[in-house]
């Protein structure tokens, strides 16, 4: 059995975004990269599927796609305990053109579980889980929170309005996981980052399928405006603020 998890390379969370070429890209100067929190999650949850299969589950492979500045996030995955990773090569420029060319590098590969983080947290787009559950005909399962091994396939829990769902699915599927899926990502220990040196990392070409969407260009969220501080005693001026100024009431 095989395990797969997405990668996306994303900047850190901490990072001042700034853009370049009259707000059509983003300035990449300084910029730190990393996993995606919630495929760092998603990667942790494989391994600890592996750890207890008793040797069922083979092998945790991690992909992404994108030029070869994305290498030292595949590094860092390995180090973290991933057996091999995938880069397919092509600059993909949305959900459509990163899925379509994850399923052509994987289709023959024969994965019994993926694992797609629900979004980055980048562009949050919440798009290529399904997208390459849909390109390589596989079921997928969104929302979830929890996935075991079971004898004959998976036990497979999401979040649902009011509740929990509890499924059972046999392999090969496409589980999308956000919060809850693994409670703290796994650190690399310096072994690990020495045999990540070692480890596999194939760089794959596909053929281009193109793009549906493109950006036309970005903004920055507008300053926040100034505070007002009103005596907690002074409800008349409070209203009056919120009358005459904010004009919500």
């Amino acid at each position: 059995m095989k395990i797969l998890v997405l990668i996306s390379n994303v900047p850190d969370t901490t990072t001042k975004v700034k853009f370049g070429d009259g707000n059509k890209e983003l300035d990449v100067s300084g910029v730190q990269w990393i996993i995606n929190p919630w495929d760092e999650l998603a990667l942790t949850r494989a391994l600890e599927l592996k750890e207890s299969s008793g040797g069922k589950i083979e092998k945790v492979s991690v992909i992404t796609a994108g030029s070869k500045v994305v290498e030292p996030t595949l590094r860092k995955a390995l180090a973290i305990g991933a057996d091999d990773a995938i880069r397919v090569d092509v600059e993909a420029r949305d959900a459509y053109e990163v899925s379509a060319a994850l399923a052509e590098a994987v289709k023959d590969e024969n994965f019994d579980l993926i694992l797609a983080g629900i979004e980055s947290s980048d562009y949050n787009n919440s798009a290529v889980g399904g997208m390459l559950s849909e390109f390589l005909s596989m079921p997928s399962i969104s929302s979830v929170t929890s996935v075991e091994q079971e004898d004959e396939g998976f036990s497979v829990k999401r979040e649902i309005e009011g509740g929990t769902e509890v499924l059972a699915i046999n392999q090969p599927f496409v589980a999308i996981v956000q919060k809850g899926i693994a409670i703290n990502p796994r650190i690399p220990s310096m072994r690990g980052i020495m045999m990540a040196r070692k480890k596999p990392l194939v760089v794959k070409e596909v053929s281009a399928v193109g793009a549906l969407t493109e950006f036309d260009h970005f903004e920055l969220p507008a300053p926040k405006g100034k505070v007002t501080l009103v005596d907690a005693d002074n409800a008349k001026e409070l209203i009056r603020l919120l009358h005459e100024d904010a004009k919500v009431i």
